[in-house]
């Protein structure tokens, strides 16, 4: 049973034939979406399969194009049991956009509170520490997806309650490694980040978390199977609370 917590499955270039195969292998699959506007289509791809689920987004990089889909989102929200992918990046290709983001980032959380709270998929690139000062005071699970902030940081999040989804593209950079392994064993959950993230030159595909699986056993010095354990409570423990 591989799992996915993090997928861009409609971004794939043949998105229904991924569906398809997740489908097959029984793969379970959080397909986030970037924007409202993208919700509609991506439902369809869950089609028929109980372990694709689609998360209502609107990712940061776009907040300063498409904040105008803020209605859409809370249009949307009621009947979206997942949030994904939201949140603020720093980095210097969007920075400038910083307070539109912020907006949006602030706007979803209150729309998300007010609703009774979701799963949650975040985006912190460069940008944990106002991330997380954002969440000091919401009542949704956060789930970081590929964090790379520093130490204090991590600490700061684990101390909020925060999940973490790693995947091979983070497992297979010296921090991120090593901030896996001072992320605790019951947080952890697997992802891809495909088609975005590769390994190994190739796009990741919903079903390659299981690299992950092999990857966190190596780090944690643990055989498979008790990491793959491991891995199933903590995403049957994510659901049921």
């Amino acid at each position: 049973m591989s799992i996915d917590m993090h997928c861009h499955l409609d971004l794939y270039p043949e998105p229904i034939k991924v569906a398809a195969e997740c489908k097959a292998r029984g793969t379970y699959v959080l397909s986030v979406t970037t924007t409202p506007k993208a919700w509609d289509g991506t439902c369809k791809l869950a089609e028929g399969s109980q372990r694709i689920r689609t998360a209502l987004g609107l990712h940061p990089q776009l907040a300063h194009q498409r904040s105008n889909e803020l209605e859409l989102f809370d249009a949307l929200l009621p009947g979206a049991k997942y949030v994904g992918e939201i949140g603020l990046d720093g980095g210097k290709d969007f920075k400038e956009h910083w307070e539109v983001q912020l907006m949006v980032f602030r706007h979803i959380l209150s729309s998300v509170n007010r609703a009774g709270g979701r799963i949650v998929s975040i985006h912190s690139r460069a940008s944990a520490e106002a991330i997380l000062d954002e969440l000091e005071s919401i009542d949704s699970i956060p789930i970081l997806h590929w964090f790379t902030g520093t130490k204090t940081q991590l600490k700061r999040a684990i101390d909020l309650g925060c999940w973490f989804s790693v995947g091979p593209a983070m497992l297979n950079t010296k921090n991120g490694a090593e901030l896996a392994l001072n992320i605790p064993k019951d947080r952890l959950l697997t992802e891809t980040d495909g088609p975005f993230a590769r390994h190994r030159r190739e796009p990741l595909q919903p079903w390659d978390s299981e690299i992950a699986v092999n990857q966190l056993a190596d780090l944690w010095n643990c055989p498979v199977s008790d990491t793959t354990h491991i891995l199933k409570n903590n995403f049957r423990s994510l659901l049921i609370s």
